[in-house]
């Protein structure tokens, strides 16, 4: 019972920010200041949750592997997604597009692509670094702090990312359904992760958890250098530095409570 109340609350950020973010329009500037505030929180997960306990449980080697090939997983799902948000548009409306001349291409939002893009992709690094998180948090009810530091930091982190990702996808035109659909379906997997971070997984060797942990650390760092932070740094200009500050800072505090 733990392990779903542990699971609900950390997951429900991820609600919320959607729900936020479909609904309400924020000036860019300010959608720029929460990605880099997001950005910020994953680069704590990554270097001091994900990697460090992946390097501490399966040696350097194992990390190093993991963090590779999560890198190239992530690499790869970002192209794909690139082409998707691009080439989506255009397959809605079908045979009008045959008569489109030059000068409608050039009226054509790049920039709402580039947002589609920048929320397909932090849907992907929030599904990718939040299972083995949230099974490690699953892992951590057993232990002293009970999980609540890592909880807490969960929470901060999914709340900014899945609020940007959404406004993100609205600023694409997808429908508010899919979106708050796309979001809900992330919640409960990362829900059901902390469940089986509590039963299945709790007694699992440190090696065994190590691959998947590294595996997360390379997305996530994929999509901070391809995605999240050119995003940041495009919509808001060098102040976004401070946030993506703010973000390292709080998270990293959180998490060593």
């Amino acid at each position: 019972m733990d392990a779903l109340i542990f699971g609900v609350i950390a997951s429900s950020a991820l609600v919320l920010g959607a729900l936020v973010g479909a609904r309400i329009q924020l000036p860019k500037t300010v959608l720029a200041a929460m990605l880099a505030f997001a950005a910020g929180a994953l680069i704590t997960a990554l270097s001091f949750e994900l990697f460090e306990d992946a390097y501490e449980h399966g040696g350097i080697w194992r990390a190093a592997l993991g963090l590779i090939i999560g890198a190239c997983v992530f690499t790869a799902l970002s192209a794909w997604l690139d082409r998707v948000a691009q080439v989506g548009p255009e397959q809605q409306h079908g045979s009008e597009k045959l008569d489109v001349d030059a000068a409608a291409e050039q009226k054509r939002p790049s920039a709402a692509s580039t947002s589609g893009a920048a929320g397909l992709a932090l849907l992907g690094a929030v599904t990718l670094d939040g299972v083995p998180e949230n099974v490690a948090l699953g892992v951590s009810l057993g232990g002293d702090t009970g999980g609540l530091a890592l909880l807490a930091a969960i929470f901060v982190s999914n709340f900014p990312e899945a609020l940007v990702g959404s406004a993100s996808m609205r600023a694409q035109g997808r429908s508010q359904r899919f979106i708050f659909g796309t979001w809900l379906a992330c919640a409960t997997l990362l829900t059901f992760a902390v469940i089986v971070g509590a039963g299945p997984l709790a007694n699992t060797s440190p090696e065994t958890i190590s691959l998947p942990l590294a595996f997360a650390a390379g997305a996530v760092l994929a999509s901070l250098a391809d995605t999240l932070m050119p995003e940041a740094y495009e919509k808001g200009g060098p102040l976004v530095a401070i946030s993506t500050t703010a973000g390292f800072v709080l998270s990293f505090v959180l998490a060593t409570v």
